[in-house]
């Protein structure tokens, strides 16, 4: 396991969401970093800036406004300064098809964002276990979408 803090950048418009998100960071055992952008022009100008780390891992919200998760999650991939950044994509949305999409597009996990407080703290404590053990490889299919 990683000692050093998880650098977590949030991409997320919805306020609430990312209150919400830092909520359920603060309780985990996880030591983490968390910093938050708001549309994905503000993403991708903070990805590609020069000189700038990248974090160890994206949470990415599928629906945002200027630039939404899939157009990000397509940029990312095909740059090769970013291909490599673990990016976790969520969303309220369940539909298998945007699932399949996002696993074919290179997304490492998928989780479907839940109501409670609870559950949501469980999805985020097994995601960022799984990225302090390493295993930043996309999984096979039936383990992409990380669920309760």
């Amino acid at each position: 396991m990683k000692t050093q803090p998880i650098n977590i950048l949030l991409a997320d418009d919805d306020i609430d969401d990312c209150l919400f998100f830092k909520e359920v960071l603060d309780k985990l055992i996880v030591c983490t970093c968390l910093t938050a952008v708001h549309n994905g022009e503000q993403l991708m100008q903070l990805l590609t800036k020069q000189h700038h780390k990248l974090p160890d891992v994206l949470f990415l919200d599928l629906n945002m406004p200027r630039k939404n998760g899939f157009e990000c999650l397509l940029e990312i991939k095909l740059n090769k300064l970013l291909e490599q950044l673990p990016v976790i994509m969520y969303s309220t949305s369940n539909e298998q098809e945007v699932i399949n999409l996002l696993y074919k597009n290179g997304a490492q996990y998928f989780i479907r964002k839940p109501a409670k407080i609870s559950q949501f703290k469980e999805i985020i404590q097994k995601t960022l276990t799984l990225i302090a053990q390493g295993n930043i490889l996309q999984p096979n299919r039936e383990n992409f979408a990380i669920t309760v």
